[in-house]
């Protein structure tokens, strides 16, 4: 078994036998088979399971313990410490077993359920396995990070009930759907790559024949203050203000937003407006009285964003500044470092880049990342660019000629 990394981190083995590199405990350094059990119990009695992570074997003994398990699929997230635990402790109880298959992670290019992912290789992946890992990390936090986004919570339930009004007068989402058949559409985000397109943006908007230009929310004052004005906003966050989409010259420019946008940003905008909806249940209630289309949610503006050039006809979609990561240690183009969220002195995390190299970035953005390439491979009839290799690599899209820096 060859490995994509080499493990130079400092290795210390501990009685009992324990494995910690670089002070990551592999397992519990007090019952390993005890561990292995717990983690096994969190499983379904299934004939089909999977595992991210080799670990020091326990947790495949303990699955292997069931008589209706047929194939346990054992996937590699860091083919360099798999390597090092090969040489250091007797697998071979696990790896005989017929019922075992062994693959890298990264082989595959989404995850399988159900599955049990080791905490400690989810840190120590390495690069090959990055995509997978991201996924992984992305699923088990999924409804933790749902837990703020429910209709009981108070500022939710006041903001539904304050912006009513204005989805019940303003015009369905659909009603943009197919207008643009066959259009090339522009997607404009945030992130800092979008500042080296500024000269070609502006002279791609001046031209009477030209692609369609969606920006999201956070981009629309930078874009502005560039004097590129785009054809549509889209906006689904509560935290933004008129600071981020003032009304004033907005006339002719229009507003995509779901219901929890500020009544503010929506009185006040001067083009048209238009209100759709996301599949999450916080909305439940509001769709049943005031049906609109639903557009694609995956936890960041770009999702929407992207969904909305695909439903109103765009074949050919070319994304500005979907970075998802910190190039050149900045967060978004346009605003200081910090002001729409963590600065990147704080980012902990990382992705690979356009050039193969690691990029620093923060959980969320990594699961925004996935949730985008999930949307893009479901869409083999549309064909996808990025723009920049500083930010993250996005699968699914090719790098465009004319832009790409």
């Amino acid at each position: 078994m060859t490995g994509h990394d080499q493990p130079k981190r400092p290795v210390t083995v501990l009685r009992n036998p324990h494995l910690s590199i670089e002070g990551i405990q592999l397992t519990s350094r007090h019952d390993r088979t005890r561990e292995a059990h717990t983690q096994a119990a969190s499983l379904p009695e299934a004939p089909v399971l999977h595992l991210y992570g080799c670990g020091l074997g326990d947790l495949q003994l303990a699955l292997l313990q069931r008589p209706g398990l047929t194939r346990l699929y054992v996937h590699i997230l860091n083919g360099a410490l798999f390597r090092l635990v090969l040489q250091l402790l007797d697998q071979q109880d696990w790896l005989t077993d017929p019922r075992v298959e062994l693959l890298y992670a990264g082989d595959l290019p989404e995850i399988q359920l159900p599955f049990f992912a080791l905490p400690a290789e989810l840190v120590l992946a390495d690069d090959y396995n990055a995509k997978i890992r991201d996924r992984l990390i992305s699923e088990t936090h999924l409804s933790f990070n749902n837990r703020l986004f429910s209709a009981d919570t108070p500022d939710i339930a006041a903001r539904l009930v304050a912006i009513e009004p204005w989805v019940r007068a303003d015009r369905d989402v659909a009603e943009l759907f197919d207008l643009h058949p066959g259009r090339e559409v522009f997607v404009i985000a945030t992130g800092p790559s979008l500042e080296q397109h500024y000269p070609a943006l502006r002279a791609v908007a001046g031209q009477p024949e030209r692609p369609l230009l969606i920006c999201v929310d956070t981009a629309y004052q930078p874009l502005l203050k560039q004097g590129i004005r785009v054809d549509l906003v889209v906006s689904i966050d509560q935290r933004i203000s008129t600071r981020h989409l003032p009304g004033l010259g907005s006339e002719g420019v229009v507003l995509v937003y779901m219901p929890l946008a500020d009544p503010l940003v929506v009185e006040g905008w001067q083009g048209p407006r238009y209100v759709g909806y996301s599949s999450s249940p916080v909305f439940q209630a509001l769709r049943q009285r005031l049906p609109r289309a639903q557009l694609h949610a995956g936890g960041s503006v770009i999702h929407p964003a992207v969904d909305l050039a695909v439903k109103m006809g765009g074949r050919r979609i070319t994304l500005f500044g979907a970075d998802f990561a910190f190039p050149q240690n900045r967060t978004h183009a346009g605003w200081q470092d910090g002001e729409l969220g963590p600065q990147a002195d704080v980012a902990r995390h990382w992705v690979l880049d356009g050039h193969g190299q690691r990029v620093k970035t923060q959980l969320n953005f990594r699961s925004y990342l996935c949730e985008l390439e999930r949307y893009i491979a479901s869409r083999p009839e549309v064909a996808f660019f990025n723009t920049s290799r500083s930010g993250a690599m996005i699968l699914g899209t090719t790098f465009h000629g004319d832009f790409v820096q």
